[in-house]
C-alpha cells in the first residue's frame, strides 16, 4: 500500500477544522519531545467525544471528495484521460487512485473487508508505475473510476459510523481516516497542477484574493529571529505524518528572515540584472541544469512587446509585481538568494520563525496560534487560484512578525529531506523513509492549493530541486553577523 502522500505538492480544499484538529495538547514544548511508540498520540475521550470525531472526519472526507469532483467534472472525458505533461498523471488515474488507496487503507486494513477489485491494485500503485507510463495502462475510464470511488466512499462512511476510533494504532484519533482525507486533498493539489499544465480554454474559476492591508507597504524587509532553542516537529498532532515526528529540541544562532516571500518585482530585478546568465550565482548542478533546460524566467512566464506575461489556468495576464514569485525551482531560488547577498533559510529556521513563541518558549501549531486556519489567517483551500499580495494576512503572522508562512506559496528551504532524531517509519516505510537523502529539498508552509487538513506548522513537503510545475516560491535569510 503506497503513495499516501503527493510527491511535489500537498493538497487543498476548504475543509473546516473541527474537534479532531484541536485534540490533545495544544502544541509541542520541549518537555513533550520523544518519538511515539506506535502511531499517533492517544486522544482521550474526555477531550473530544467519539461522535464529534466521527462528524469531523466525515466533514473532511466529504470536503475532499467535493473538491475532487470539482476538479474532474469541469472538463470532458478526453481531458481526463489525456496526459497533459509527462510530469503528471492523467486526471482519471488520480481519480481512481484516490478510491483505491481509500479502499486499501480503510476498507481492507481498518475494516478487514475483502478486496473489491484486486485486479486493479497494480494499476494504481504509484511505485510500480511512474507517471510517464500511466497513460499506457488499462485504466478505468472516467465513468467507472467515478463509480468505483463513489462505492468505496459509501462503504467507508458506513465503516466510520460503526468504528470505535480507538483500540488500534490506525484507529487512534481516527488517524487512518485523517491520513486518507489528507491523501485525497494532496492529490487534488496534484490535479490542480495538471490543470495549470493543461492547454485549452479555462476550466476553473475563483475570486481574486483580497487586497493587501494598508500596512503592507510599511513592513520591514526582514525580521530578527533571536538565538536559542525551540521545539521542532511534533508528538501531539493527531494526524501528523511520520516525517513530522518526533518533537525534538533544536538550538539555532540568531538569523534574519524576509518578512514576506520574495515578490515578482524583486525577482524581475534578478532577471534584469542578468541573473540567469551569470554562473557565479548558481551551484554547479544548478548552472548545468539552467543551461540544459534553457531557463530564463519562472515557468509559465514569457516576454511580449516589452512586458512580462504569465499563464495561469488558461488565462494570460501581466505579471503582478506584488505577488510572491511562483513556479521557480530550488536552483532558481538559490541563485536569486546568492545574487541578493543572502541565502535560503534552513528548514529549522523556517519552522522556528513559524512556530516558536518567544513569550512562552513553546511551539505553536500555526504562526498565529493553536486555532485552525481561517480565511483571515492564510490563503489556503483553493479559495483563490493565485497567491495574495506580499504582506497580506496580518492576522496570520508569527510572533516574530513574519507573514504568509502558511499558504500562498510553498517555500523552498536550504535543507535536504532527512529524518528527525528518533524517527520511526509509520504506518509503512514508503511514506517517507525511502525518500530521505540529498536528492530532495524540503519545502514548507503550503500554498493556495493546499487544504487546511493537509497543512500545519510541522508539515514537510519535498521535491527534486529542478521542479517548477509545483506552486513553489521562497523567502531568503541571512546570518546576524552579516548584518
Amino acid at each position: 500500500m503506497t503513495d499516501v502522500r503527493s510527491h511535489g505538492g500537498t493538497g487543498a480544499g476548504g475543509a473546516d477544522r473541527t474537534a479532531n484538529r484541536t485534540t490533545g495538547p495544544a502544541a509541542d514544548s520541549p518537555t513533550t519531545a520523544g518519538p511515539p511508540t506506535t502511531g499517533p498520540t492517544r486522544v482521550e475521550t474526555d477531550t473530544v467525544s467519539t461522535e464529534a470525531l466521527r462528524e469531523s472526519i466525515a466533514a473532511e472526507l466529504l470536503a475532499a471528495r467535493a473538491r475532487t469532483a470539482a476538479l474532474t467534472d469541469c472538463v470532458e472525458d478526453g481531458d481526463l484521460t489525456a496526459q497533459h505533461s509527462p510530469l503528471m498523471s492523467p486526471l482519471v488515474w488520480d481519480l481512481a487512485h484516490i478510491g483505491n488507496q481509500e479502499e486499501l487503507w480503510l476498507l481492507r486494513n481498518v475494516g478487514g473487508r475483502d478486496p473489491m477489485h484486486p485486479e486493479i491494485d497494480p494499476l494504481y500503485d504509484a511505485f510500480q508505475h511512474p507517471r510517464a507510463e500511466r497513460p499506457g495502462l488499462p485504466l478505468l475510464p472516467p465513468a467507472e473510476a467515478r463509480a468505483y470511488a463513489h462505492e468505496v466512499r459509501g462503504r467507508v462512511l458506513d465503516l466510520l459510523a460503526a468504528s470505535p476510533l480507538e483500540g488500534a494504532p490506525l484507529l487512534e484519533a481516527g488517524f487512518a481516516f485523517g491520513m486518507i482525507a489528507q491523501h485525497e486533498q494532496q492529490h487534488d493539489e496534484t490535479m490542480l497542477i495538471t490543470h495549470q499544465l493543461r492547454r485549452g480554454e479555462p476550466a476553473l474559476a475563483a475570486p481574486p484574493p483580497p487586497p493587501p492591508p494598508a500596512d503592507a507597504a510599511l513592513l520591514p524587509a526582514e525580521v530578527l529571529v533571536p538565538a536559542g532553542p525551540f521545539t521542532m516537529g511534533t508528538d501531539t498532532e493527531p494526524w501528523a505524518l511520520d516525517n513530522e515526528r518526533p518533537a525534538h529540541t533544536v538550538d539555532l544562532p540568531a538569523f534574519l528572515l524576509d518578512t514576506t516571500p520574495v515578490t515578482n518585482a524583486a525577482y524581475l530585478r534578478f532577471i534584469a540584472d542578468g541573473g540567469y546568465d551569470e554562473p557565479r550565482w548558481w551551484t554547479p548542478e544548478g548552472w548545468e541544469h539552467r543551461r540544459r533546460a534553457g531557463l530564463t524566467a519562472p515557468l509559465f512566464w514569457h516576454r511580449q512587446d516589452g512586458q512580462w506575461l504569465r499563464r495561469r489556468f488558461g488565462t494570460v495576464a501581466p505579471v503582478e509585481p506584488d505577488e510572491p514569485v511562483l513556479h521557480v525551482s530550488w536552483y532558481e531560488a538559490d541563485a536569486y538568494a546568492r545574487w541578493a547577498g543572502r541565502r535560503l533559510p534552513t528548514e529549522a529556521e523556517w519552522e522556528k520563525a513559524a512556530r516558536h513563541d518567544p513569550a512562552t518558549g513553546r511551539s505553536r501549531r500555526y504562526p498565529w496560534g493553536d486555532g485552525p486556519p481561517g480565511p483571515e489567517h492564510a490563503n489556503l483551500g483553493q479559495r483563490h487560484l493565485r497567491p495574495a499580495a506580499a504582506g497580506s494576512y496580518p492576522a496570520g503572522q508569527s510572533p516574530y512578525g513574519v507573514r504568509q508562512l502558511i499558504g500562498d506559496v510553498w517555500e523552498w528551504t536550504a535543507s535536504d529531506f532527512h529524518s528527525y532524531p528518533g524517527f520511526r517509519a509509520w504506518p509503512y516505510d514508503e511514506y517517507s523513509k525511502v525518500f530521505f537523502g540529498p536528492e530532495y529539498k524540503v519545502l514548507r508552509g503550503g500554498c493556495f492549493a493546499v487544504a487546511p487538513v493537509a497543512c500545519r506548522g510541522t508539515f514537510r513537503n519535498w521535491d527534486y530541486p529542478i521542479r517548477r510545475q509545483i506552486f513553489a516560491g521562497f523567502r531568503t535569510a541571512r546570518d546576524l553577523e552579516d548584518a
